[in-house]
């Protein structure tokens, strides 16, 4: 029977917390750091049974049974110990584990790559407390790096010329050195030079402490070389998927939610000495989404916080452009704006750890930053600019992949842009209706005085009845847009209705009203008699007959329209409903001209 590698069962523990399995089929309650509950091995009424997520866990004191979450599984699902592992993979989000001769070849090597960092970094570590180096030490000191941090991160120096090559050489054979990327060949002599000469190095750690790659930095001032360097990217190491100390700030899970992520080694380390664990790196490069993603692992609110110049701050902005996409009900990520030309390391340094939480605590929750960001860009009083702003905003929503959380964020930024821009408002807003461009009618105004017992919806709609009746040359013409409304009344509905298919069934349009009056006679009369069209017709033109009639029905559908928006309204607020919701979305998209 295959093994697993013990790196894929050590990342399954790392994350699927014991107290997340354990309290599928065991109530449990948090006593200080660790969960109590009944026993799932013996009936007992006092719990006895204990669950550390720290230790990752369980204990029970009444049978004696103990065990990490695969012995959980085996032994109260009766499952074997490579089912229990498929199962906690999957819970971990892990792909499922194939067992190949090239996976056993892949966990040698890797196990020898181990070995060589190692030594690797063991040397160098060494090489910063002698004598010919002390500027090396010097200069940690001088930023403020105390021996204990020094040696918890076990920072190193390689000096010039380092022979560290021949010495690792010793041990083991070419090929497997130049995998780890510490070296490259010089052409001419065919000799290997150390990537990190005369550079400090910071070793880079996976989720289980082991060192696997190296961040340097230049000691000597030269403006020929980069200040700093990383590792190349190699069979075990990929920037994308690393987070700089995240194997040390795990020591803060579960105790808190939020993880700062800054920029470089430096600042993880300054905010470290001061007491502050929950600090990671992205290690200068830009975050990726599986390092957000890896951190969700373990912290649900990550706060990101970059140089506060310029480039930090495009960064930063970029990183939320990138990031947005995956955030979601249980995910979130944060940033914290440093004040112009600081760096954590350097805030840190000159305001001391409170005032540092305090910065934390303004913290703006991503899509409230991107909107801060993007305002700085536009003008006002240029709807061009205003334009181009919404649009952005409304495509970057488009790319959120939670689609409930999607509407609310899209909403919240379209009532933004309605409160900066005042003067819009919702009144003549259905362009979409519109066939032609026309002169809206002074005449239009007089139907708002009309009698107290009509509502300003009854009017207008009795007012294209009028029409209607009328002017049936206009109602052939303008068949679709009337076909479309839909009457208050049942009655003015179906007279509407009854002229509407009169009039495509009919040839000789003078029929239609005698047709209709059988029927609906009271009514045709009691339109006629409280219209006031008939004073404003009479010395009307065809083409202006039309525009009038144009303007009351897009006028109505506005009305009817906002009637809708106004009862969706009322139910999400009682009730919030996610299909009233993305109608109430559509329909004030739609207010809006979109």
């Amino acid at each position: 029977m295959m093994k697993y590698p013990k790196e894929y069962l050590e990342e399954i523990k790392l994350r699927v917390k014991v107290s997340h399995i354990v309290g599928k089929s065991v109530q449990l309650k948090k006593r200080g750091k660790e969960f109590v509950g009944l026993s799932p091995f013996k009936n007992e009424k006092t719990p006895s049974f204990t669950v550390s997520d720290e230790k990752g866990f369980y204990h029970c004191f009444s049978s004696g049974e103990h065990g990490n979450i695969f012995d959980f599984l085996m032994k109260t699902q009766s499952v074997g110990f490579g089912e229990a592992v498929k199962i906690l993979a999957l819970e971990a989000g892990m792909q499922p584990y194939k067992f190949s001769i090239f996976n056993e070849k892949k966990e040698k090597r890797f196990e020898v790559y181990k070995k060589i960092f190692k030594y690797y970094s063991d040397l160098a570590n060494s090489n910063l407390f002698k004598k010919d180096n002390i500027d090396a030490l010097s200069y940690l000191e001088t930023r403020g790096l105390n021996k204990k941090i020094i040696q918890d991160f076990r920072l190193g120096f390689v000096p010039w010329k380092s022979s560290s090559y021949d010495m690792l050489s010793k041990e083991f054979n070419e090929e497997d050195i130049k995998l780890t990327g510490l070296y490259y060949k010089n052409e001419k002599n065919g000799k290997f030079i150390d990537r990190f000469n005369s550079r400090i190095i910071f070793p880079i750690n996976n989720l289980k402490g082991e060192t696997i790659a190296f961040g340097g930095r230049i000691l000597k001032k030269d403006t020929r070389l980069a200040k700093y360097i990383n590792s190349p990217e190699t069979e075990f190491y990929k920037k994308g998927r690393i987070i700089f100390n995240l194997d040390k700030a795990l020591v803060e899970r579960g105790k808190t939610k939020d993880v700062i992520i800054v920029e470089g080694y430096m600042d993880v380390m300054s905010l470290q000495s001061v007491g502050i664990k929950n600090v990671v790196s992205n290690s200068g490069t830009a975050i990726t989404e599986s390092q957000i993603e890896l951190i969700w692992k373990f912290f649900s609110e990550p706060i990101v916080c970059l140089d506060g110049d310029e480039s930090g701050q495009s960064a930063a902005l970029r990183a939320a452009e990138r990031l947005i996409p995956l955030i979601n009900e249980n995910n979130k990520i944060h940033f914290s704006i440093l004040p112009t030309g600081e760096d954590p390391d350097d805030y840190i340094k000159k305001n001391g750890r409170e005032k540092f939480n305090n910065l934390l605590k303004s913290k703006q929750i991503i899509q409230s930053f991107i909107w801060e960001k993007y305002l700085k860009d536009i003008d006002k009083d240029n709807p061009f600019s205003i334009s181009k702003f919404e649009k952005k905003l409304k495509n970057l929503c488009y790319t959120i992949k939670d689609e409930t959380l999607r509407k609310y964020i899209l909403e919240s930024y379209l009532k933004n842009i309605r409160e900066l821009t005042p003067i819009q408002s919702y009144k003549g807003k259905f362009n979409q209706y519109k066939k032609k461009d026309f002169k809206i009618l002074n005449e239009t105004k007089k139907l708002n005085k009309q009698k107290d017992h009509f509502s300003r919806e009854q009017i207008k709609e009795n007012s294209i009845l009028f029409m209607m009746i009328q002017c049936p040359e206009i109602v052939k013409l303008k068949i679709e847009e009337l076909s479309e409304l839909t009457f208050s009344n049942k009655d003015t509905n179906n007279l509407k209705g009854e002229i509407i298919k009169l009039t495509l069934n009919k040839n000789n349009l003078s029929e239609i009203k005698s047709q209709i009056s059988n029927s609906f006679k009271s009514l045709i009369l009691d339109i006629e008699r409280n219209s006031i069209l008939k004073n404003i017709l009479n010395d009307k033109n065809e083409d202006e007959k039309i525009s009038f009639l144009e303007e009351i029905i897009l006028e109505l559908k506005e009305m009817n329209h906002l009637k809708k928006i106004e009862v969706l309204e009322n139910k999400v607020v009682k009730n919030l409903d996610e299909n009233s919701y993305s109608e109430l979305i559509k329909l004030k998209s739609q207010l809006n001209g979109e």
